[in-house]
């Protein structure tokens, strides 16, 4: 493909949001049907995570920003605002690339301050989306993480891990290693509509084997459960039986989060798609962003037995859902971040 037209000095109507963070250029290509690349060099790599937020880890690294799994619950939609694109079909389709994320990052693992933290990928959005496939950050940020000694957890829905297993099956012979899936969806029909990005669920089924042959333990975030959609009990068991023969060592339930500029992308989905559930989702949602506690414990008390019914473990901390009075989104929104 020709690159002429897309160096730093053409005007290729990048929004202001852009230009501030040290955009390279704009990149289309064929093979990414309708999905643009912002590649950006980045000024940190870490990003602290604020206390107020208790999460179970202090520091992340985040390759990309937008996703072209296109979730259309996506908690992270928020943060593309920042850049002046909208949180809706820009978060889909303008993905942002650090395209120097692992030498930055290998430059602030080497300061003595840093005190090997467990390093928490895949936070805000996914590491392995379809843009892995082209940019190949994560075996650069993998690579780096270990060499300095440094822990690390991924959280990720994209089969793009695969080629990554021998790498982090040696750096689990350094440094503690956790892996998580995200696989909330069971019904091909239901995933089409609201994770029409996303690798299938039995290519996810597929990836939970492969991590477990390659000698990993496999965490599963079935989650966000979504009301109306995938809380049914028979779709939790069927879900959970077919995660456990793929060999999943534990897992973690819990419900959708409709947190800021997500609410509005969700509901006008709904709105088209199931608007018979419209009105119980502005019940359920009524006071927040979070699900009220009698359908949590609801739910608790539905996935409880099929988790032990399958020999699931509970979650682990790493993986383990924020406090219902927290926000669950990464506070990435800071410029300094790049």
């Amino acid at each position: 493909m020709r690159w002429a037209g897309q160096g730093i000095g053409v005007d290729d109507g990048a929004l202001p949001g852009l230009q501030r963070i040290g955009l390279i250029r704009s990149v289309r290509t064929p093979q990414f049907d309708g999905i643009t690349f912002h590649e950006v060099m980045c000024k940190s790599a870490l990003n602290k995570v604020p206390a107020a937020s208790m999460l179970p880890f202090r520091y992340t690294v985040n390759g990309y920003r937008g996703c072209s799994h296109a979730c259309r619950y996506c908690f992270a939609r928020p943060t593309h605002e920042y850049l002046e694109f909208d949180p809706g079909r820009d978060f889909d389709t303008q993905v942002v690339v650090k395209t120097n994320v692992a030498e930055v990052l290998r430059r602030e693992l080497r300061r003595p301050s840093w005190t090997r933290e467990t390093v928490a990928l895949g936070t805000n959005t996914d590491p392995y989306q379809r843009a892995e496939g082209r940019y190949a950050l994560m075996p650069g940020i993998i690579s780096a993480l270990t060499d300095f000694g440094t822990p690390f957890s991924i959280l990720t829905k994209g089969t793009l891990l695969r080629r990554d297993l021998p790498l982090l099956t040696e750096a689990a012979r350094r440094v503690h290693v956790s892996v998580a899936v995200s696989l909330a969806v069971g019904d091909a029909d239901v995933h089409s509509r609201v994770e029409p990005g996303t690798p299938s669920p039995q290519a996810r089924l597929a990836l939970i084997a492969a991590i477990r042959d390659a000698g990993l333990d496999c965490h599963v975030m079935v989650a966000p459960v979504l009301p109306g959609l995938t809380d049914s009990e028979e779709h939790l068991d069927d879900l959970l039986s077919r995660i456990a023969t793929a060999g999943a060592t534990s897992v973690t339930v819990f419900g959708l989060h409709l947190r800021g500029s997500t609410r509005g992308w969700f509901m006008d989905w709904l709105a088209q798609t199931h608007p018979d559930l419209v009105g119980e989702y502005r019940r359920l949602y009524r006071r927040g962003a979070y699900l009220p506690l009698d359908y949590r414990t609801m739910l608790q008390r539905r996935a409880a037995p099929l988790i032990a019914k399958y020999g699931l473990a509970p979650d682990r901390r790493s993986f383990r859902e924020a406090p219902q009075s927290q926000p669950v989104v990464q506070q990435d929104l800071q410029p300094a971040l790049f």
